[in-house]
């Protein structure tokens, strides 16, 4: 910046300062002749919005935004700009502003003008999925559950509500399986006789709990040097325990013995059959006040499912942008390897029984193929996970 720059921008913040609003964007006019710094374009749009000039401010915003596209100032100031002039799209230029906000604390003075933003965009996207809602209206009556499902996110991904999640396996991806967050019930015909077994499952795990040679291990255990930095937290971690009944195509007998209701289902259900990698069958116990973080499993052409047993009130799980509480009894299929997470915020322990299955867009060649790769290269495959 030259010296006779510094001088102009001096002598404007002093007319900004006595409040000489006109004098202040004369000066901060001649600075920004240069058009290449765009923090003296805001400073100008803030002395014409303090003279009571919103569209001649809104213009040098947009001047510093053609430098500066994400400037997160420069949004907001643009967003608020708009807002006070009664532009029906503030709502939706906060919604730009908010989509840029930094980490870290805000200076003071932003929080609450940054909240007032958040209100006006939320005013802004409720109003907008009312009239998408009526548009829609007439297909989603015809729609079945699933299809009113897809439906219903589609337009949540359109207004930003939610994004969309893909699959990212972390060692063995197959390619043009359909990702979904969880699957539909209609694809697992079992799903019914598994929940019906809730009461005898659980039974297996009393049995199990109290069983004096019975194996409670850590649920993730890997080498430290591993490069699995998701993990971090809860390796070898006594708050996140499992009971294996099939471990890595493993039956664990100190376990299994116990078990013989919730093996004898797991035969007639089906799971995939990969030396040193699957079946896999568990209860997962999840202490009190224990969070698992955002990961993503190894293997796509294998699906996860869950049925919840002991579920204390609070206690949920999400796959990318969907939210689900446990419920006893209640069991759902999902893709592990799209993110997800969960949490036990009680005081009371946690337990759901755990297994895998194929994925069902995998034909039969397709699946020997999965097992012959997966099985001769097993020992890049995480235990448990």
């Amino acid at each position: 910046m030259t010296a006779g720059r510094s001088a102009i921008l001096a002598e404007a913040d002093r007319a900004l300062a006595a409040q000489d609003f006109a004098r202040a964007a004369t000066l901060f006019e001649e600075a920004a002749k240069d058009g290449d710094d765009p923090s003296v374009l805001l400073r100008l749009a803030g002395a014409h919005r303090a003279a009571g000039r919103p569209r001649v401010a809104l213009d040098a915003v947009h001047r510093a935004l053609a430098l500066a596209p994400l400037d997160f100032t420069a949004l907001m100031l643009r967003a608020s700009l708009l807002e006070r002039m009664g532009d029906p799209n503030a709502g939706e230029a906060w919604g730009h502003a908010i989509a840029q906000k930094p980490d870290g604390a805000l200076p003071p003075q932003l929080v609450a003008v940054l909240e007032a933003g958040e209100r006006c965009h939320a005013a802004w996207l409720d109003a907008k999925e009312a009239v998408l809602v009526e548009r829609m209206a007439e297909a989603e009556t015809r729609a079945d559950a699933d299809e009113r499902a897809r439906i219903a996110r589609f337009r949540s991904n359109a207004l930003r509500r939610t994004r969309p999640y893909h699959s990212e396996p972390t060692h063995f991806h197959f390619p043009g399986l359909r990702e979904r967050e969880f699957h539909p019930r209609s694809l697992f015909p079992w799903l019914e006789e598994l929940e019906a077994a809730t009461d005898a499952i659980a039974a297996d795990l009393d049995v199990v709990m109290v069983a004096e040679r019975a194996e409670l291990v850590p649920y993730v255990q890997y080498a430290a040097h591993q490069p699995l930095d998701q993990w971090r937290g809860l390796n070898h971690n006594p708050d996140w325990t499992a009971i294996h009944l099939l471990r890595s195509g493993r039956r664990i007998e100190a376990n299994a013995r116990h078990c013989s209701n919730t093996l004898a289902l797991m035969e007639r259900i089906g799971q995939p059959a990969i030396p040193g990698a699957s079946p896999n069958a568990m209860f997962s116990l999840l202490a009190p006040g224990t969070a698992i973080p955002p990961h993503v499993g190894y293997n796509n052409a294998r699906l996860v499912c869950h049925l919840p047993l002991v579920v204390p009130d609070g206690c949920w799980f999400r796959v990318g942008a969907e939210r689900r509480d446990w419920r006893r009894g209640s069991a759902f299929v999902f893709d592990d390897t799209i993110e997800h997470e969960a949490m036990n915020p009680s005081e009371h322990l946690r337990v759901v029984f755990i297994f895998d299955v194929w994925h069902p867009d995998l034909s039969a060649v397709e699946r020997e193929a999965v097992a012959a790769l997966i099985g001769a290269d097993a020992d890049r495959v995480p235990e448990s996970l």
